[in-house]
């Protein structure tokens, strides 16, 4: 559950602004100008650009879905876990990233101010880049702290007081603008494309960093009151801001920034951090000079800070889903804020300030996967649009769908172009996903897809949203267990979003009368199922074949349709020849078999008010288990108790290891508190006899058929013989 709704606009916009407006232009400007002369200009245009047409698909998806998380939350919707996987650590990457950029761009303002209080630092030994390093790890130690404790994100009064120095700066400018000869200010802007195109290009994929705060927003849109409206608004509002802001000072800078007898180029080579500081002295003298610097704190501070907060928010919801450890989900009870999400973050951040050599390379890198997770942003607002029809009252993207068509080719164009340009950016985001990828496979990616297929269950609308369409077949014969057969189809093939195929089998070697008679009962059964269907929002297909064999034709009309689950109804599995049919049938199809016992006539499963499940492994039936206690908790909200039988030797450690592994896996499936027991004992058959007959219903995954391994083992069969509960046995293929 995202944490309670209590940002409004200004806070939003206070996010976005506090990453976007100040510490970007200045750490990188000079940068920027180094490559592109007076184009710089034109290329954070385009950068604006760029960001507009990503508001639009950012603001469509977060106005429907307002939660924390951002991208990752989204693309978790419209795409499967483990593509939802690689986005967030993508975007969470990117937001450590940028926090990096401004904690060293941070560090280079205060190193300029101490050398021009105290020249003598020079002299102590240690290098600028040690010097900068040194003091942008004590401002993420104390903004680290800062958020841990007290919250923060938008520092208000920060954003605030930079943009007043900004204005002032701006006007002087302006003002020593106006008193130049108009030839003076043409010649200014000569030659204006000084690197060429690429010039151009590269100094977008260099500064693209400094317009991505308004993605921020939407990582906190679980906190925001009013999202639909205020999501959109914010981010329209921080990049306004951020042009009105970034134009004018660049502008300044280009034709009353430069001191005599230099150019704009050598000064941007020479010093790229400092070259808006010298640009206002010469204007505004010595004291210009300082407001540059201190506006720079100001505004590394608060871009700092607002992307170790809107990161530590990626990672939390991630730790939710199971794709990152749990630990990072930890939610203080006195703060209310996930102070383990922000130390990981942090210090993940400090590794980074360590290991990149400059600024310019944390904003090229930074930038580069901004650019990309912006693109897959664009993607994912086709495919949800296209999956998905919200409300009309929520955002709607304009000229869709050329605006996101637009925004993701500009989006990819550049960040190809940036990692060709600036390799070590290119060589740092593969290493981070090919690591990534790595844990993720190796730790987490059996707990997600758990927590996946019970999202799925308790929220069917995923199912639709991420373009699936399950296919359950359903052999209908007896129309006593008919409803509580189609009460189960729910749960693999949810109302409105999955299909349920109804098959009627007749054999067709019988005599007449008991050919008639079969088919009359079969549509019977039948009329039951479909009348039971629609009552519970299923729109089912029904087909009616002859064949020599039941069984065979069920593995054959599954394969035919491709059916992702079968669902078979028996009223008795204790006989022998029943147990080979279904071992062939799950030795033949290529999907989930599910078998259900009604207990006695009239018998609903809708009615259930326990439900045992017991756990002798995991892996093997979590997610086929996960999708239907999930769906049966979605419709009634049954009591699950899940169970563990170890022997009586079981060494207590391992016994305390296997009682916490069971809680945690109860929790990934039903979203409120669950029973969970451990029992020792030696004749567990005996006992999960007896607990069974306690419970309405068993849920229990069948052993995986082999040579000499019968799919149908002793415990199922002892369960079907000597319990008067229902019973649901799943084999996951």
């Amino acid at each position: 559950m995202d944490l309670n709704r209590h940002i409004g606009f200004w806070g939003a916009t206070g996010i976005g602004v506090g990453a976007m407006i100040g510490g970007g232009i200045l750490a990188l400007a000079g940068v920027a100008f180094a490559v592109s002369g007076p184009s710089a200009i034109f290329a954070f245009l385009l950068n604006g650009f760029i960001a507009f047409l990503t508001v639009f698909s950012f603001s469509e998806m977060a106005a429907a879905h307002p939660q924390n998380g951002g991208i990752y939350t989204f693309s978790k919707k419209a795409l499967s876990v483990q593509a939802a996987f690689g986005v967030g650590w993508v975007a969470w990457f990117a937001s450590i990233v940028a926090s990096v950029l401004y904690a060293l761009g941070l560090g280079s303002f205060v190193l300029i101010a101490i050398q021009q209080i105290y020249p003598a630092i020079q002299e102590s030994g240690f290098s600028p880049r040690v010097l900068t390093a040194l003091i942008a790890l004590t401002s993420l130690a104390f903004y680290t702290w800062r958020l841990s404790k007290v919250g923060g994100g938008s520092g208000m009064i920060a954003n605030i007081g930079k943009l007043i120095v900004f204005a002032a700066i701006i006007a002087a400018g302006l003002a020593m603008t106006v008193k130049t000869p108009f030839s003076e200010i043409t010649a200014s802007f000569q030659p204006f494309f000084t690197g060429g195109v690429t010039g151009v290009l590269a100094a977008m994929g260099y500064t693209f960093i400094a317009v991505q705060g308004f993605g921020l927003i939407t990582n906190v849109g679980g906190e925001i009151k009013n999202p639909e409206k205020t999501i959109p608004r914010a981010m329209m509002a921080t990049v306004f801001i951020g042009l009105a802001v970034y134009i004018p000072i660049l502008f300044v800078v280009v034709t009353v920034g430069v001191p005599a007898g230099e150019t704009l180029t050598s000064i941007s080579i020479q010093n790229p951090e400092a070259v808006v500081a010298v640009a206002a002295q010469q204007f505004m003298g010595t004291f210009g000079f300082w407001m540059v610097i201190f506006a720079g704190i100001f505004s590394m501070s608060t871009g700092l800070e607002s992307n170790i907060f809107a990161a530590s928010r990626i990672s939390m919801v991630m730790a939710k889903d199971r794709t990152l450890s749990y630990q990072l989900s930890y939610v203080d009870k006195k703060t209310g804020l996930p102070t383990i999400s922000i130390y990981v973050t942090a210090t993940l951040a400090g590794l980074l300030i360590i290991l990149l050599p400059n600024v310019a390379a944390a904003g090229a890198a930074a930038g580069l996967i901004f650019l990309l997770t912006y693109a897959l942003a664009h993607a994912l607002s086709i495919l949800m649009r296209s999956r998905n029809f919200e409300s009309t009252k929520n955002f709607r993207t304009p000229f869709y769908p050329f605006t996101p068509i637009l925004g993701l080719i500009a989006c990819f164009g550049l960040a190809t172009f940036q990692a060709f340009v600036e390799p070590s950016a290119g060589i740092i985001s593969l290493f981070w996903l090919v690591f990534g990828g790595a844990i993720f496979i190796i730790f987490f990616i059996q707990k997600a897809k758990v927590m996946d297929a019970s999202e799925e269950a308790l929220h069917p609308e995923l199912v639709k949203l991420r373009g699936l369409n399950p296919l359950v077949l359903v052999p209908i014969v007896n129309p006593e267990n008919a409803e509580s057969k189609i009460f189960l189809a729910n749960s693999l093939a949810p109302p409105r979003f999955g299909r349920v195929l109804l098959l009627s089998i007749v054999l067709k070697n019988q005599e007449k009368i008991k050919f008639e008679k079969a088919l009359e009962n079969n549509q019977k059964a039948m009329f039951k199922a479909i009348t039971t269907s629609a009552s519970s929002g299923l729109n089912p297909d029904t087909l009616i074949t002859i064949a020599d064999e039941p069984w065979k034709e069920m593995a054959r009309v599954a394969k035919l349709h491709r059916c992702k689950s079968i669902l078979i109804g028996l009223s008795n599995i204790t006989e022998l020849q029943i147990q080979k049919n279904i071992q062939k049938l799950v030795n033949t199809v290529e999907c989930d078999v599910v078998i259900f016992r009604q207990p006695f006539i009239g018998w609903e499963i809708s009615a259930v008010k326990k439900i045992l499940v017991p756990v002798a492994g995991f892996s093997e039936h979590d997610l086929l288990r996960a999708r239907i206690l999930a769906s049966l908790w979605r419709e009634n909200h049954p009591m699950v108790s899940f169970v563990q039988i170890l022997p009586t030797n079981t060494p207590a450690e391992v016994v305390g290891k296997c009682r916490k592994k069971l809680n945690s896996f109860a929790s990934q499936i039903i979203p409120e508190k669950t029973d969970t027991q451990v029992f020792l004992d030696d004749n567990p058959k005996e006992l999960l006899i007896s607990l069974s007959n306690k419970s309405d219903l068993v849920i229990l995954g069948l052993t995986k058929p082999g040579p000499n391994r019968p799919v149908l083992g002793s415990l199922p069969v002892a369960l079907a013989t000597e319990t008067s509960c229902g019973l649901i046995f799943i084999s996951r293929k």
